[in-house]
């Protein structure tokens, strides 16, 4: 959701048709969801490296996702 929130963000300022107080509020906002798909990265990462220290062979099995 972020990520998608993010794209958004992106786009509007890419247009650069903003006015400048309202392209610093999008650009604020950008960095908080960046930060937050980053954490949420990097969660993950240690999600399957914790799964792969436990299990090297879960390592060449398939990986479900969480919802």
């Amino acid at each position: 959701q972020a990520l998608g929130e993010l794209e958004s963000v992106v786009d509007r300022l890419e247009h650069g048709d903003l006015p400048l107080e309202e392209a610093l509020k999008q650009f604020e906002r950008g960095i908080e969801l960046a930060r937050a798909c980053q954490s949420s990265l990097k969660q993950a990462e240690q999600r399957v490296e914790i799964r792969v220290q436990k299990d090297p062979q879960a390592a060449a099995e398939p990986f479900e996702a969480e919802e």
